[in-house]
């Protein structure tokens, strides 16, 4: 497979590879003029690249029409995961990215055993974990990963831009399966995990009452780094992104 890599550079048939990506390919890969790699835009479209001319860590290309990534759902899922303890944020964000998500959003609620702390500083790091991810997986573009919300009543303001909410609860709810059967439109998909001490009552309460469908898992108790793992896996299934 072409070594592929990801640039928001591309326009009128050339694009520019700059930083540690173009470090890397021109002195670890030792790549030359003439030699092409798959390029990745913003816009999830891939392009082949041909090296036109190597400045420094700059790498300049001519590109091919850009044509849409088969790695790329159609459904665009967006994954709030509660913020779990001892690192175990970087699994969640490494796999699911692997698995298709477009987006890992954070949020701290009522019973999080993790409080904020150097969020910038992981911010960035996850996102590096989230783009090595898509290069190794072969994704057309890096899922963003966003800074934590501060509550749960940030993660419900946000429900309105979604076509389907899932609400993920320990207590059980609907049917997933019979869910995505009845919403075949739902081009935006959002997901929502709790934390290991799960939700508190009164978070399902207001899930519900901001557009959100109260889903379950099946009749055993998932760790808070599997259930948004197999909620996403199951989604993706459903909606026919995983055949």
């Amino acid at each position: 497979m072409p070594h592929r890599y990801f640039t928001r550079d591309v326009a009128d048939g050339h694009a520019v590879l700059q930083g540690t990506d173009a470090h890397h390919l021109v002195h670890v890969m030792r790549a030359g003029i003439g030699d092409e790699v798959v390029l990745c835009g913003p816009d999830a479209l891939e392009y082949t690249g041909r090296i036109e001319s190597i400045q420094g860590d700059r790498v300049l290309f001519t590109v091919s029409e850009g044509y849409p990534s088969t790695a790329e759902p159609r459904t665009r899922v967006t994954l709030y995961a509660a913020y779990p303890k001892q690192g175990k944020l970087e699994e969640v964000i490494r796999h699911s990215v692997e698995l298709g998500v477009a987006q890992v959003v954070p949020f701290f609620s009522r019973y999080c055993v993790a409080a904020p702390k150097k969020e910038e500083a992981k911010n960035e790091r996850y996102n590096r974990i989230a783009a090595e991810a898509a290069k190794q997986c072969g994704r057309g573009l890096v899922p963003d990963v966003r800074m934590p919300l501060p509550d749960f009543a940030s993660v419900c303001a946000e429900f309105g831009q979604y076509d389907l909410v899932l609400f993920f609860y320990e207590g059980g709810g609907r049917s997933l399966r019979q869910i995505i059967a009845d919403t075949p439109d739902a081009a935006r998909i959002a997901l929502v995990t709790g934390s290991e001490g799960g939700f508190a009552p009164e978070e399902a309460q207001q899930a519900a009452a901001s557009g959100g469908v109260t889903v379950g898992l099946g009749p055993r108790i998932l760790r808070c780094e599997t259930a948004p793992l197999a909620a996403l896996a199951a989604v993706m299934t459903l909606t026919g992104d995983l055949e």
